[in-house]
């Protein structure tokens, strides 16, 4: 009798845990749903310039975040930056501008483009860059929009350098100085930076350096990219572990961790980079891992609705992770998701994203052919 009720006991203890095992096979065999990749085409293309137009020259509300000096400094926004005064704050002026550009290069015959040109021209004069450059100089702002604004400068002067059209001649040997400026300044502070910033804000290190990396990688500025290289590795190539389940803080527009890995995707060997990738973020070569998107409650607040920022750039450094890796392909249709989920709202967005988002939406639209 003891021997059956054994058997019986072992029977059911099998059955339990081959349920079990056939539950947890079922859940990890589960199809993911495959989203459609998003294209930036003439249509989007068109619809995208109205969200820099309608700010590269608004100029209040502003937010300036200088420091005062004195009296002398109290000067309106086209006083102190007559080049990008407008779109709120000075780094979303740059980038709005870097969007115009980006969309003038990749469709030539895009509505109004003369007159894309003409206000590009305008904005991006001579005397205007000149201006810019002796607000850096100033005895109290020499650190001013360091490094985020910087990099989206450096962004910009890539962009022109790759634009095969007279007027991208123009505009960069105009923008040549204050290129000239930031570059010299990413080369002074590096070495100072004892500690990168590993937050999901404008300070964020990795996102600073992904982009000035891009431009020296381009112009082929070999000061530049071993200022870059030289501190990337120290800040971060031994580092284990990311905490993506801490991601998205409240307001965060960057993910610290894709940042960083994408960063990393540019300056290391492709098998070096899989051995680094591995330990830094092991769950991305999981066919089956998911990333929920950043969900935003309230577009018209400045600060909820950086969770479209976060969408848009997590697609971006999906797409730099997964380029020419295919066992990381998978990435690219949670890169699709984030972008599918907020691409729709930025159009006749309020002024808090649509000062801004247009040039991260056209930022992560570019990174889907990579």
């Amino acid at each position: 009798m003891k021997k059956i009720i054994t058997a019986l006991l072992v029977l059911v203890a099998f059955n339990c845990n081959t349920s079990k095992e056939e539950k947890k096979e079922l859940q990890q065999t589960k199809p993911i749903e495959i989203v459609k990749t998003p294209i930036l085409n003439i249509e989007q293309a068109n619809k995208l310039t109205d969200l820099p137009l309608h700010c590269i020259n608004t100029e209040y509300p502003n937010r300036l975040s200088q420091t005062l000096g004195g009296d002398e400094d109290l000067k309106t926004p086209t006083q102190l930056h007559p080049a990008f005064f407008g779109c709120f704050d000075w780094h979303s002026a740059v980038h709005g501008h870097w969007s115009l550009v980006s969309l003038l290069k990749s469709f030539p015959n895009i509505e109004n483009a003369d007159d894309l040109k003409q206000k590009l021209l305008h904005n991006i004069s001579k005397e205007n860059i000149e201006a810019e450059v002796a607000y850096f100089d100033g005895k109290h702002n020499k650190s001013y929009e360091r490094t985020y604004g910087w990099a989206w400068l450096l962004k910009l002067a890539e962009e022109l350098h790759t634009w095969d059209d007279e007027t991208a001649r123009t505009l960069e040997t105009n923008l040549q100085p204050l290129t000239h400026l930031i570059v010299e300044k990413y080369i002074e502070f590096l070495p100072k930076l004892n500690y990168p910033q590993r937050v999901g804000t404008h300070s964020n290190t990795a996102f600073g350096l992904s982009f000035a990396y891009d431009y020296a990688e381009t112009v082929n500025n070999e000061a530049l990219k071993n200022a870059i290289k030289q501190r990337a590795f120290f800040f971060f190539g031994k580092d284990k572990g990311c905490p993506m389940s801490w991601e998205p803080s409240g307001s965060d527009f960057l993910s610290p961790c894709l940042e960083e890995a994408a960063l990393m995707k540019r300056l290391l060997p492709v098998n070096d980079f899989k051995v680094w990738l591995n330990d830094f973020l092991t769950q991305l070569k999981d066919k089956n891992f998911t990333l929920e998107v950043g969900i935003v409650s309230d577009r018209t607040d400045g600060h909820l609705v950086h969770l479209d920022g976060v969408n848009f750039s997590r697609a971006w450094s999906l797409y730099k992770i997964a380029e020419d890796l295919p066992e990381y392909h998978h990435l690219k249709n949670i890169a699709n998701q984030h972008i599918n989920y907020s691409l729709p709202s930025i159009f006749g967005d309020g002024y808090e994203g649509g000062h801004w988002l247009g040039s991260f939406a056209i930022y992560a639209l570019n990174s889907t052919s990579k």
